[in-house]
């Protein structure tokens, strides 16, 4: 009741954040908005959703509802099939990533581009508050301080320049980066025509037969993103290449005809499983449930849920080698209490002994 009041006579202003440092898949600094803060959050994204919804491109993901990293992979094997002719005809792609994205965003630009669509004067009140509040100046830090040296300063809210950067970690900030950045894919897709596009979150691909027109599109976009948004691309992450290469795109590797799980992610998973044993064996899990208590029956499901996380989204992918060499070589103890759901290793289920 307290924060509808806020709201209606315009006293709310966000809260405390907690800052922290996550280091997987690389370090990001992060700030956790506070849970009612979160609530305005989803307010707002309820009411701004359905006005640009109908503007984005159809080819553009995350944050969108059917629109994740499944939806992408899937589209762009479409894509493959169809600028190679079934993979009868030479074809390429380009391959570029944003520069320090979420750090760069202009917050002036961004709330013009919401202004210009959005008339409710309730609803610019409270996006503005969003957008142009600074965590920087009210938070508290958890974990390790050491670990925000390992965060470059072009990446960190604290060293950017005012009303510049937005928070990681907030809904908000996912939601406003496909606002700032449906005007480069309206520029690709309605001024540049390129056909085969897609973009997830700050990273782009395009697909075309002939490399020198992706040459073209990329000097052109870069232009745009530097006039428009006043963005570039990242000097060391623009990739050109055949498409037989390989494609490297939201964790998974795709190929004509077939598709694996990028090594990262496995190393990753072979780590936490080396982990979850190491956590049975100072146990004496190895005994089956002789020192069963409530704490480890809660360990477990958090175990059992983390591992049919990473084998559903193996499922994604031709790795059903993988998955069984994984459960064989690599469950070890976990192996008393969890057992394939089927012969293609799916997923696990709770063993029966």
């Amino acid at each position: 009741m307290k924060l509808e009041q806020e709201l209606q006579n315009h006293t709310y202003k966000p809260g405390r954040s907690i800052c922290f440092v996550v280091t997987e898949p690389k370090p990001r600094e992060v700030f956790a908005a506070d849970f009612r803060d979160r609530i305005i959050h989803h307010l707002l994204v309820t009411f701004l959703e359905p006005i640009w919804e109908k503007k984005f491109i159809h080819h553009s993901y995350s944050c969108r509802k059917d629109k994740g990293a499944h939806r992408a992979i899937k589209d762009l094997k479409k894509f493959l099939k169809q600028v190679s002719q079934n993979f009868s005809q030479p074809a390429y792609y380009l391959q570029v990533d944003i520069s320090a994205f979420f750090m760069s965003l202009k917050k002036d630009i961004l709330f013009s581009l919401i202004h210009r669509h959005l008339k409710n004067p309730e609803l610019l009140w409270l996006t503005k508050q969003i957008i142009f509040h600074d965590p920087t100046k009210n938070f508290y830090s958890k974990g390790n301080w050491r670990l925000f040296q390992l965060i470059p300063s072009h990446k960190s809210l604290f060293r950017v320049p005012e009303n510049q950067g937005l928070p990681i970690g907030n809904l908000t900030s996912q939601f406003f980066a496909n606002i700032y950045l449906n005007e480069l894919d309206q520029f690709a897709k309605h001024q540049l025509k390129i056909k085969y596009y897609l973009r997830y979150v700050d990273d782009l691909l395009l697909l075309h037969p002939n490399p020198k027109q992706l040459k073209i599109w990329h000097k052109q976009i870069n232009q745009f993103l530097q006039e428009k948004l006043k963005l570039h691309f990242h000097p060391q992450k623009t990739i050109f290449q055949h498409i037989h290469k390989g494609i490297n795109f939201v964790g998974f590797i795709v190929y004509p005809g077939h598709t694996l799980i990028r090594n990262r992610a496995v190393r990753r998973f072979k780590n936490k499983l080396w982990f979850f044993n190491k956590k049975f064996l100072s146990t004496g899990l190895e005994h089956p449930i002789r020192l069963w208590t409530p704490e480890l029956c809660d360990d477990f499901q958090e175990i059992f849920a983390t591992i049919n996380s990473y084998f559903g989204q193996f499922k994604h992918a031709n790795a059903f080698r993988l998955r069984k060499h994984l459960y064989e070589k690599h469950f070890n103890i976990l192996k008393i209490y969890l057992l394939p759901a089927d012969k293609n290793y799916s997923h696990m289920v709770w063993s029966n002994d």
